[in-house]
């Protein structure tokens, strides 16, 4: 419950902040974020955050089979590929 309150209440403040601010201001931010987006060094970086993070789910997702088959009684170690954990 308390962060469903804090939540609605982040959201109350960012409704007044933008409405204050106008559309123009809106405007000039969506311009500045689609510059920075589109920004060859930017996308560059993305691309190696994301090949990053494909790389640590991949080990993450070995580790947890490991401890899985190490701990649960009766799972047999050859039916990790089926499974769908490798």
């Amino acid at each position: 419950m308390k962060y469903r309150f804090g939540f609605l209440t982040g959201a109350a403040v960012g409704y007044v902040l933008g409405t204050h601010a106008g559309r123009e201001r809106y405007e000039q931010i969506k311009r500045l974020s689609r510059r920075v987006a589109e920004n060859p060094t930017v996308q560059e970086a993305a691309g190696i955050l994301r090949a990053r993070a494909g790389e640590l789910a991949g080990t993450a997702r070995q580790k947890v089979g490991e401890k899985v088959y190490d701990r649960v009684p009766g799972i047999r170690r050859d039916r990790q590929d089926t499974a769908g954990i490798s």
